[in-house]
């Protein structure tokens, strides 16, 4: 699994953003990769037909109906949105939402990605069986300095955390990945995956980029 957190960074505003969906569709394709985009929000009705699943970079515990301002995924699965992250370090909700979200998104049959700040949370939330874990250090985020080569030890400790909870959930590495070499290690550590943002939103070449990454996964 290969999920680009778009965040809210300028280089995917407007319709720039089908641009770039139309980039993952192709890598995914050539490199039989499953590849998942997390756009703004406001932007989400632009790609939701995309070929490749689309998620929400964040949802809340909260009703269909006068609810205005909150993002509810019954709403999103109508409008073909696949799933969410859930409590990302620059969204971080209580631990009571992150258990009613991962139920409610589960009930939709929605994919949920739930983002943890170390290990202690990482085997606390797999206990209650998200589609994905992932370990992000909040420090490391942006910074173009990769968990796999800062803290390699997190990676191996999560998914010994995430697998002792002996269900379907997988793990994630985010934070810092800007290379091939980083996302390969992350693999090798023990990461089914990877959760990653400015590395390939900032990049010139988007298609070069995320070629890289694919290829380095397979």
């Amino acid at each position: 699994m290969f999920v680009i957190n778009c965040k809210n960074y300028e280089e995917i505003s407007g319709e720039k953003i089908i641009k770039f969906v139309k980039t993952a569709e192709k890598v995914s394709k050539k490199f039989n990769m499953k590849i998942a985009i997390s756009p703004p929000q406001h932007l989400i009705g632009l790609v939701a037909n995309s070929s490749i699943p689309i998620l929400a970079q964040h949802v809340d515990d909260s009703k269909v109906g006068s609810t205005t301002g909150f993002v509810i995924p019954e709403l999103l699965k109508k409008s073909k949105v696949k799933g969410s992250l859930i409590n990302h370090s620059e969204h971080r909700i209580s631990s009571k939402e992150i258990q009613k979200l991962i139920l409610k998104l589960k009930e939709l049959k929605m994919t949920s990605i739930v983002c943890v700040k170390d290990v202690a949370e990482a085997k606390k939330y797999a206990k209650l069986n998200p589609d994905y874990i992932a370990i992000e250090p909040p420090e490391l985020i942006g910074s173009g300095k990769a968990v796999s080569k800062e803290k390699p030890e997190l990676i191996t400790k999560a998914a010994q955390a995430v697998k002792s909870a002996k269900n379907n959930t997988k793990l994630l590495c985010g934070a810092g990945i800007v290379s091939g070499e980083d996302v390969a290690k992350a693999i090798e550590l023990g990461s089914k995956g990877i959760l990653v943002a400015s590395g390939i939103i900032k990049a010139k070449d988007w298609n070069g980029i995320m070629s890289e990454f694919a290829k380095s996964m397979v």
